[in-house]
């Protein structure tokens, strides 16, 4: 819980992260490492409810949430290791008299703003770095995913991490703006779309905010005419419908070269056609179903975008219509072939 800031929440409240600081600080980086080690434990130990939650909430395959399960531990195992890492520097001065060197502190209370995509691994490589480094954090998850954040909040309760070290706030697009706005947040780690991290850029400018800011990908699979067109086809496959595509990495196009984009196409689209769509808890799915109806809704108005410029629909196109199909947003299937300009 985020107990109210400058002056704490109330008898039997948890402190606020201003009043964690200097403790936490004071710890140094190898004792809040064995925090961090102690929270991978536990988190593996509970690796299947969070994959469980994981799929609930943001609808991915359970192979692909227990892949995060992992991600998220390794992150943990490597941040603690960097603990003996974290030294300063002694550097060359211009007379003997003079002895430089730097040393480093942290900055103080974060924000870290992350989305759904990732409801575990995102957060957890925000959230490990800023506890090593002796910062205290305010996590604001997406408000489509907030059960997954609040467990990975417990799991560091557990570990024994002090109240007001980790918080955890929820909401949208008001709880962002308090943290961008308030006094005591001297960074804010945010990652997600373009748009967000602009406003926060802009609006924590006139107090020089310190930013990291991880915006949206625009990633395509270049195919050469000497290219394994096998391989090439698993990889597009895999790039552009693993988690439906609902990653900043995902394959969003593959640029062919003419003189094999036949052959390429003819392996493609009996592939992409032959993908078993279905909810993300079905060991018979291969592709989720999209978080929301937003992006489903995305989706659909990037192949109507796609066919206006001259493409063509070569299967799929539209919602996924299978009878047995559970209730979800499922997003269509689109290799899409756009008219050569001769590459």
């Amino acid at each position: 819980m985020l107990a109210e800031w400058g002056g704490g929440g109330g008898a039997g409240a948890p402190p606020p992260p201003t009043a964690a600081l200097p403790g936490w600080r004071g710890l140094g980086p190898v004792r809040r490492a064995e925090f961090l080690a102690r929270a991978g434990t536990l988190l593996t130990e509970r690796g299947e409810e969070f994959a469980a939650v994981i799929t609930r909430e943001q609808g991915k395959l359970l192979a692909e949430a227990r892949g995060e399960v992992a991600r998220a531990r390794a992150v943990l195992d490597f941040t603690a290791g960097q603990a003996r890492l974290l030294g300063g520097v002694t550097a060359p001065a211009e007379d003997d008299r003079t002895f430089a060197y730097t040393f480093r502190r942290p900055i103080g209370v974060v924000g870290l703003v992350s989305p759904w995509n990732f409801p575990l691994a995102i957060p957890m490589w925000k959230v490990a770095p800023a506890l090593l480094s002796g910062c205290t954090a305010v996590l604001k998850p997406s408000p489509l995913t907030p059960l997954t954040a609040a467990l990975l909040v417990e799991v560091f309760q557990q570990a024994g991490v002090p109240d007001g070290v980790l918080n955890l706030v929820q909401g949208d697009v008001a709880a962002g703006e308090a943290l961008v706005a308030n006094p005591a947040v001297a960074g804010i780690s945010f990652t997600g779309s373009l748009a967000v991290g602009t406003a926060i850029q802009t609006g924590g400018a006139h107090r020089l905010l310190r930013t990291q800011l991880e915006l949206g990908g625009k990633n395509a699979v270049v195919v050469c005419d000497d290219a394994d067109l096998d391989r090439a086809v698993d990889a597009v496959v895999h790039g552009a419908f693993g988690q439906a595509g609902q990653r900043c990495s995902a394959t969003s196009r593959a640029v062919v070269d003419v003189r094999v984009r036949e052959e390429f196409l003819e392996r493609l689209v009996p592939r992409v056609a032959g993908l078993r769509v279905g909810p993300g808890d079905d060991p018979a799915s291969q592709v989720c179903p999209v978080v929301n109806t937003v992006r489903r809704d995305a989706a659909l108005s990037a192949i109507a975008g796609a066919q206006r410029d001259g493409g063509k629909v070569l299967c799929g196109g539209g919602p996924g219509e299978r009878a047995d199909l559970p209730r979800g947003c499922y997003r269509p299937s689109f290799p899409v072939h756009r008219r050569s300009r001769g590459w």
